[in-house]
């Protein structure tokens, strides 16, 4: 599971064939987010600030699923 450089995030990982991002937060919650393009997350790992990107560019616009806590 990659870090990453982040206040909120913990790790992220990606699933090219089903296309799932999954997040562990700092808070403890993990995700999994369905149908997220590859360069999506090529360019959350990118970002400057990945939280900023993540609330641009993720939140409120894929499917998920709280995974753990």
């Amino acid at each position: 599971m990659p870090a990453i450089s982040s206040s909120a995030m913990s790790f992220v990982t990606y699933d090219r064939r089903s296309r799932q991002l999954t997040i562990t937060f700092k808070s403890g919650g993990k995700y999994v987010y369905f149908e997220v393009p590859a360069q999506v997350y090529e360019d959350l790992l990118a970002a400057p600030s990945a939280g900023r990107y993540f609330d641009a560019n993720i939140r409120d616009r894929y499917h998920f699923q709280r995974i753990w806590r």
